[in-house]
């Protein structure tokens, strides 16, 4: 079960990191013959997924190696790479619908607000918040759960706490107002 799993996460992981090489490459093309600000957000979605590819390689690693028990600190530094690139991932896509939204809501006055610095501004706060998510048990210990000789995983070393705070305040929100962004689009 757990090669089987290692080859799933191989092939996963493969494809994720090629297709956003692919499409960050196309972006950047298209940045350059445009330069429309907007598309560095879509830049930013691939270049955080291409780093959830390159986070769950480490997880690949593990499952066809041999049994191996790092020390906690190692884990929880994996696990909280792991949690910012895919938390960087969840609100650029979240960066997107806005700029989507700002798009076709304020067509006229959109080049006006979707300045370079801006742009920059709110990719630089994005990464700053992914980091701090992710990092945060690393900050907090209390979020840490003491390993018992377990592989290394999520919920091996992230105390329930941390994952349902994660959780509450951070995916469901940005999620219902990724919803509601894409819901009030399509009104129009």
């Amino acid at each position: 079960a757990g090669s089987a799993l290692g080859a799933i996460l191989a092939v996963l992981a493969s494809l994720i990191i090629t297709a956003n090489a692919v499409v960050a490459i196309a972006i950047l093309r298209l940045i350059h013959k445009c330069g429309s600000k907007g598309l560095y957000f879509v830049l930013n979605l691939a270049v955080a997924d291409a780093m959830v590819g390159f986070t769950v390689m480490g997880l690949v690693m593990d499952e066809f190696s041999q049994p191996f028990y790092p020390p906690q600190i190692f884990c929880v530094l994996r696990m909280a790479f792991v949690t910012s690139s895919s938390a960087a991932s969840i609100l650029s896509l979240l960066l997107v619908a806005c700029d989507r939204h700002l798009a076709i809501r304020k067509p006229f006055h959109y080049f006006q607000m979707v300045t370079g610095l801006r742009v920059g501004v709110r990719l630089v706060g994005l990464w700053l918040v992914a980091a701090t998510i992710g990092f945060l048990p690393v900050l907090i210990p209390a979020f840490q759960q003491t390993s018992k000789r377990e592989k290394c995983s999520f919920f091996s070393v992230f105390h329930p706490t941390y994952v349902l705070s994660v959780f509450c305040a951070g995916f469901f929100p940005a999620l219902f107002l990724f919803i509601y962004l894409y819901c009030d689009m399509l009104k129009i």
